[in-house]
């Protein structure tokens, strides 16, 4: 994933929606390796890399989580016709809109 994605998480972080969240998304990008979001209370923190334990793991391409954060790709179209998958705690993923809103 480019740094101007994750820039982008972490520019457009809403900690008020995160408020009492304990939980770490993990993404695996097709086409750029494996980052996870850790967030904790109104917290996000970033790393590369793959978590021991995350909430939910999501596996998409970077132009699918780019489209999503621009609102191009609707998150269910993307995942009913395989753009998106998704394991663990799948309404988890859901809340992802809420988190990174559209500034």
């Amino acid at each position: 994933m480019s740094n101007s994605t994750l820039d982008q998480l972490q520019d457009r972080f809403d900690s008020q929606a995160a408020q009492g969240m304990d939980d770490v998304f993990q993404f695996h990008f097709s086409d750029n390796g494996s980052h996870y979001l850790v967030i904790k209370d109104g917290t996000l923190a970033i790393a590369e890399g793959e978590h021991d334990d995350p909430s939910v793991s999501l596996t998409m391409s970077s132009d699918t989580l780019k489209g999503l954060m621009s609102g191009d790709v609707n998150g269910m179209t993307a995942f009913m016709t395989g753009k998106l998958k998704a394991t663990g705690n799948v309404m988890l993923a859901t809340k992802l809109m809420s988190l990174f809103p559209k500034r």
